[in-house]
């Protein structure tokens, strides 16, 4: 496919990942002007020029094509020295005019569904509503420090030349590897006939609220960060951007959440 001129609001980045061509990378997962999600991968989003880079409910102007070695239906490449960032989609009085502008985005409210259009269709981004969430699982990872193989990438990308202009080079860190995965355990279904699902959370917004609470709370940050994923945050109209994994395509992650307050009832935007 051609490369073409793509407007996209911008809804998910996930936490970055070593990359030994680009450093690191991120997913960004989006929805163009008629409803029809995006994947953009890869974004090496830390390493991009300053006035590149753009936030969750962001327009952004950019040149895209179809992903050559990725045949999952959402999935392009983004040329990132074309990205103009546009206006933030601010929510609102009720998050009106982000709801209005996802409404025409299919929302599944069973997993089993989204496998079910995955297995269909080949779709591979969906957004779900869950019934209700159950909890979070918070699992260390096997190791919790980079690997001299992930350092190499980290540290050696960083150093190539025409990934970022000169000034920006002394703001890069190296990228902090999260101790923990999380996990959501939530249910689909209702009047008895439910099913729980349990899936990874990989939104950046998620590791940044740990490393956050890690930072203000020390030995204590759990408990916070549970306060927010698991009390705050679901007690709004909470829904999942599931993606699944290019490798094991029946596999789903937590890519993003979406979390406008309840609607009034009899009220629409």
């Amino acid at each position: 496919m051609p490369v073409v001129d793509a407007r996209i609001l911008i809804l998910c980045k996930t936490y970055p990942s070593p990359s030994g061509k680009y450093a690191e990378t991120t997913c960004v997962a989006g929805m163009d002007e008629t409803g029809n999600l995006i994947r953009l991968f890869p974004v090496p989003f830390r390493l991009i020029a300053e006035e590149r880079r753009f936030n969750k409910w962001q327009w952004i102007k950019a040149k895209i094509e179809k992903a050559k070695k990725d045949h999952r239906p959402e999935s392009f490449t983004i040329k990132t020295d074309t990205i103009e960032g546009g206006p933030v989609v601010e929510p609102g009085k009720n998050w009106g005019e982000r709801r209005r502008l996802l409404s025409p985005v299919k929302l599944f409210t069973n997993f089993n569904e989204v496998e079910d259009a995955r297995k269909s269709n080949g779709t591979s981004l969906s957004l779900l509503k869950p019934h209700r969430i159950l909890g979070l699982d918070i699992e260390p990872v096997s190791n919790p420090q980079w690997t001299e193989d992930d350092l190499a990438k980290l540290l050696g990308g960083q150093n190539q030349g025409g990934l970022f202009d000169n000034e920006d080079k002394p703001s890069i860190k190296t990228l902090r590897k999260l101790p923990y995965d999380f996990y959501y355990r939530y249910e689909c279904g209702e009047d008895g006939a439910t099913t729980v699902f349990r899936h990874k959370l990989v939104d950046w917004e998620v590791g940044a609220l740990y490393l956050t609470c890690d930072r203000l709370y020390g030995a204590d940050w759990e408990r916070h960060f549970r306060d927010k994923l698991e009390r705050e945050i679901p007690s709004k109209d909470l829904m999942l951007l599931m993606g699944n994994q290019h490798r094991f395509q029946d596999q789903w992650l937590i890519i993003s959440l979406i979390y406008p307050p309840h609607q009034l009832q009899g009220e629409l935007f």
